[in-house]
C-alpha cells in the first residue's frame, strides 16, 4: 500500500487498486456459493441454462459496478453511498439510510455471516449449546479490534484473508474436475419463468456486496479512475471463480446431484477425497465467511462516520482516528449493534434467516436510489468531473435499477417477521431524522 497521510480528523489515502480489488472479492465471495447452487441447479432446465444464469448475474453484476464506478469516481467520500444520495436526495434522506445501515443493512449482514462462522466453528471445535452464537460474538470482536487498531492492519488481515479464501475455492473446483463423473440423471422439472426468476435472485444474492468498495473511495492512493479498475477487476475475479466452481460440482454431482444436495461443496469433497475431504469443507467455509465479516465491518461503519460529521446531534460518530486512520467511534457503536442482533437471532432459534428477512428489503430500497441517483446526479451536476463515465447512458444504469426493483419485490413478496422488523426499524429512523435539528454546513 501507498503512504499517503490525510489531514487530521480525515481518512488518508492509503488503499492501492490491489487492497480495493481483495476488499471487493472478499466481500462478495462469501457462504453463498457453498449454498445457492444446489438451489439454482434445482431451479433450472438444463446444465446449459445453470451457467448461463451465473454469466447473466456476473453481466448484471458488472452493469451495477458500472454504474457505481462513475458515481464513486466523481464523488469520493467515506460516506459511499450516504454521500451520493445526500448529493441527490438531501440530508435528510441521507441520514435514513446511514440509519438503515448502522442498524439494519451492514450490521445485519454481519450478524448473518456471524451465524455462518459460528455454525461451522461449532462442528470443528464445540464448547456446549451455544457453541454458535459465542463464535459469532467473538469474531466480531476480534476483527472489530483489528480494525480498531488501523486501517491498514484491517486491510492487511483482509488480503490474507481473500487469498486462503480463493485457494479454498480453488481445492473444491480441483476436487470436483478430478472426483469421478456422476452418472447422468434427468434434469430436476422446473416450470418456466417463474423458476428462472427465483435461479436469477439466488445468483445475484451470491453477486451481492460489490458496492461496498464505494465506501472506500477517498482512501485509493491511486488515480481518481483506481475504484473502476478495482470494482471491474474484481467482478471479473468473481464471475470467473463461482463459473469454474460450478462447473466442478457439475463434472462431479451431474445437475441432479447438485439439486438434491444439502451441501454441495462438502459432497464434492467427499466424492474426491472421502471423510477428511468432507470435513475440510467447514474450514474452507469458515475462512470464506470470516473474509466476508472483515470486509463489512471494514466499510460497514463509514457510513455512520459521514452522517456523524453532518448531523452535530451525531458528532460522536463523526470523529475519525488520525492514529491508524479509522472511524473508531462508529465502529464502536456498529460492533454493539452488530453483536446485540446475534443474541436477537439466537433467542428467534433461526438466527441466519431470520437476519436475511431482516436485511433483504430495506438493502434493496436503497440499492434501487443508488442507482436512480446517476441521473439525478448527471441532472444536478453536469459539469461536475466525471473520471469515469458508465457507458451505454441510460440504458446500463436503467436495466441495473430495473434488476434492483425485482429484487425489492422478490425480497417483499413473502414478508416475515424479519422483514417487518427491518421495516420497522426504518420507520423509526424516519422519526427520529425530525428531531435532529439542523445539518452542520461544511463543505
Amino acid at each position: 500500500m501507498s503512504e499517503h497521510t490525510g489531514a487530521a480528523g480525515t481518512p488518508a489515502r492509503v488503499l492501492s487498486v490491489k487492497d480495493v480489488v481483495m476488499l471487493a472479492v472478499g466481500v462478495v465471495v462469501g457462504a453463498g456459493i457453498f449454498k445457492a447452487p444446489s438451489l439454482v441447479a434445482g431451479a433450472t432446465s438444463s446444465e446449459a441454462m445453470l451457467i448461463f444464469a451465473w454469466i447473466l448475474g456476473g453481466a448484471i453484476t458488472m452493469i451495477g459496478a458500472l454504474t457505481y464506478a462513475e458515481l464513486a469516481s466523481t464523488f469520493p467520500s467515506a460516506g459511499g453511498d450516504y454521500h451520493f444520495l445526500n448529493l441527490a436526495y438531501g440530508r435528510r434522506f441521507a441520514f435514513l439510510f446511514a440509519w438503515a445501515r448502522a442498524t439494519v443493512i451492514t450490521t445485519g449482514s454481519i450478524a448473518l455471516l456471524a451465524f455462518v462462522f459460528g455454525d461451522y466453528c461449532a462442528q470443528l471445535f464445540p464448547i456446549g449449546p451455544y457453541s454458535s452464537p459465542f463464535y459469532a460474538c467473538l469474531v466480531v470482536i476480534v476483527l472489530s479490534a483489528i480494525h480498531w487498531i488501523s486501517t491498514r492492519a484491517s486491510s492487511t488481515t483482509q488480503n490474507w484473508l481473500t487469498v486462503l479464501e480463493v485457494g479454498g475455492l480453488v481445492l473444491v473446483a480441483i476436487a470436483g474436475f478430478v472426483a469421478t463423473p456422476s452418472a447422468a440423471a434427468p434434469a430436476p422439472a422446473v416450470s418456466g419463468n417463474a423458476a428462472f426468476g427465483f435461479a436469477m435472485v439466488m445468483v445475484l444474492l451470491t453477486f451481492g456486496g460489490w458496492n461496498e468498495v464505494a465506501y472506500v473511495s477517498a482512501e485509493m492512493s491511486s488515480d481518481k479512475r483506481g475504484i473502476a479498475r478495482a470494482l471491474i477487476i474484481s467482478i471479473l475475479v468473481v464471475t470467473a471463480i463461482y463459473l469454474l466452481v460450478n462447473l466442478a460440482y457439475l463434472n462431479a454431482l451431474g445437475q441432479a446431484g447438485m439439486a438434491k444436495s444439502n451441501a454441495v461443496a462438502a459432497d464434492v469433497l467427499k466424492a474426491a477425497f472421502g471423510d477428511w475431504g468432507a470435513r475440510a469443507i467447514s474450514v474452507i467455509v469458515a475462512i470464506a465467511t470470516l473474509t466476508s465479516i472483515n470486509s463489512t465491518l471494514i466499510v460497514g461503519a463509514r457510513s455512520s462516520y459521514a452522517a456523524g460529521r453532518d448531523w452535530p446531534a451525531l458528532r460522536f460518530l463523526g470523529s475519525w482516528s488520525a492514529q491508524g486512520s479509522t472511524p473508531r467511534h462508529a465502529l464502536l457503536v456498529q460492533m454493539t449493534i452488530a453483536i446485540a442482533l446475534i443474541i436477537l437471532g439466537t433467542m428467534t432459534r433461526k438466527g441466519f434467516e431470520t437476519m436475511v428477512d431482516y436485511t433483504a428489503p430495506v438493502f434493496w430500497f436503497f440499492f434501487l436510489l443508488a442507482g436512480l441517483s446517476v441521473f439525478v446526479l448527471r441532472a444536478r451536476y453536469p459539469d461536475a468531473e466525471r473520471p469515469f463515465r458508465v457507458p451505454l447512458y441510460p440504458v446500463l444504469p436503467a436495466l441495473f435499477c430495473c434488476a434492483c426493483a425485482w429484487l425489492l419485490y422478490s425480497s417483499l413478496a413473502y414478508v416475515k417477521t424479519g422483514a417487518m422488523f427491518g421495516l420497522g426499524l426504518l420507520a423509526v429512523g424516519a422519526v427520529v431524522s425530525l428531531f435532529l435539528g439542523r445539518p452542520s454546513r461544511r463543505s
